[in-house]
């Protein structure tokens, strides 16, 4: 696809999306309006139900249309997504709740909302959704509320939350939270992918490699296979199968072998070729809290993201969160084993997806997450003729390679990773490009090879 086509494709999914958005921003208004004329209204007065008045089709095949349709979003909650939105498309929707009451000369609690600290409009709260859904119907009040919990469809497909309030504070207090990767669907049309950041400690991983240049035992890709079969045929096996709640909706590998081994380029290669798939790999040092209950929170909030997205994560040294669970000393021995039951939890909830572990060694990984593994790989050190294609593979197709090499004798001579022969063919070819010269010389991958086996504690 060139620029050009690419330019006038998201001028298309604007148009549609801000067509279908007028139409249901034109419902919201009707529901508004009801809404504040029955709550204001005389006693005598006669007006329509607000949660009566029907929502438009949404026939146009927008993106936003799609969601609404595919999702089946109730009219509640399209109502809810449509308050969150406002704020960021037509901010001067919600002006009216800016009203003063007379009495207390000053906004109107039952509103709820709140100033921002740069936004000029009225931020809706979940106390204004309350009002919008129920008014000041108790019971409704109180139905409604549920609309926001874990297992109700804003939470489970990650679309809009309640910020956190301060303790002793009303939940409903919170602002409503519409996800930045909705927010850009609904206008752009395009699904924005999440950026690396404290609120997503994960990093989006790709490969120029393709599958045949992988080199790794018969046994080794036969068992990944397995892997390819459940992300390409996973959902007509839960679906028109009807396997949903006798199998878990998602995959759960480990792959152990040494480093260099090609854990990570085999996560990346998994997506590429499976639809294109993001793969995302996960990193501790962000997630991994020394503070109690933090950890759990880090890891919920990538889990919650990638809920229902079909991507990989991919847990790199997989030891740290994932290891063996430890007798309980203290409370802090406590809350860890509580953070690996939470995991487990997370994982077997975790839908559509995969989930990869990497570590280098299998005997580090707790026994309650071997159990749950769908598949246990193993990466080996390569061996000698499977050394000597990878040596063969290394090297830019412009370097030249001194008539003393011999890639055979290398490989037999030592035992390295991937990994590792790429460190060295990088080492060389750069000695090469600053001495002026196209050609690796023997010398260059001698020295090479000496520094990763020092490197790596080995005598050389």
């Amino acid at each position: 696809m060139d620029d050009t086509t690419a330019v006038h494709g998201l001028a298309d999914a604007v148009r549609a999306n801000a067509g279908d958005l007028e139409a249901d921003l034109e419902w919201f208004t009707r529901v508004l309006d009801a809404r504040l004329k029955g709550y204001f209204g005389n006693a005598g007065g006669a007006y329509p139900d607000p949660i009566a008045i029907a929502p438009p089709p949404l026939e146009r095949g927008s993106d936003y249309a799609r969601f609404i349709h595919d999702s089946r979003v109730p009219p509640s909650a399209r109502l809810v997504i449509l308050l969150a939105l406002i704020p960021h498309v037509r901010p001067q929707l919600l002006d009216v709740l800016w009203s003063r009451n007379e009495v207390t000369q000053r906004g109107f609690t039952e509103f709820g909302g709140m100033q921002g600290a740069t936004h000029g409009g009225f931020i809706p709260t979940g106390e204004t959704a309350a009002f919008l859904l129920a008014g000041d119907d108790l019971p409704a009040r109180f139905s409604m509320t549920r609309i926001f919990e874990a297992d109700q469809f804003l939470a489970r497909s990650n679309v809009v939350h309640l910020s956190a309030v301060a303790p002793g504070e009303s939940a409903l207090s919170g602002t409503l939270v519409l996800s930045r990767e909705h927010l850009h669907r609904f206008t752009t049309g395009l699904e924005r992918r999440p950026v690396f950041s404290a609120e997503f400690p994960a990093r989006l991983i790709r490969t120029e490699l393709s599958w045949e240049d992988l080199v790794l035992p018969r046994s080794t890709l036969e068992q990944l296979e397995q892997i390819r079969n459940w992300i390409v045929h996973g959902s007509r096996l839960l679906g028109e199968w009807e396997m949903h709640g006798r199998l878990q909706p998602n995959y759960v590998s480990l792959f152990h072998g040494v480093p260099g081994s090609g854990k990570t380029t085999v996560a990346s290669l998994l997506g590429k070729y499976c639809g294109g798939r993001d793969v995302y790999k996960l990193d501790l040092s962000m997630i991994v809290s020394k503070y109690i209950g933090e950890t759990e929170k880090n890891l919920a909030r990538v889990f919650d993201l990638a809920e229902h997205k079909g991507w990989i994560l991919f847990f790199d040294e997989a030891d740290a969160l994932w290891g063996s669970r430890t007798r309980v000393t203290d409370s802090h021995d406590r809350f860890a084993n509580q953070e690996v039951s939470f995991l487990l939890q997370r994982i077997e909830d975790f839908q559509g997806g995969v989930v990869i572990l990497a570590s280098n060694l299998k005997a580090n990984i707790d026994d309650a997450f071997m159990r749950r593994f769908h598949s246990v790989i193993h990466f080996p050190t390569p061996g000698p003729l499977e050394r000597a294609r990878l040596w063969r593979q290394a090297f830019p197709r412009r370097a030249k390679l001194d008539e003393r090499i011999d890639l055979g004798a290398i490989a037999e001579n030592h035992e390295v990773t991937g990994g590792t022969i790429m460190n060295v063919v990088r080492h060389a070819s750069l000695t090469a490009l600053a001495r002026g010269d196209e050609r690796i010389l023997l010398e260059d991958l001698e020295d090479g090879i000496r520094r990763e086996l020092l490197k790596e504690g080995r005598a050389p």
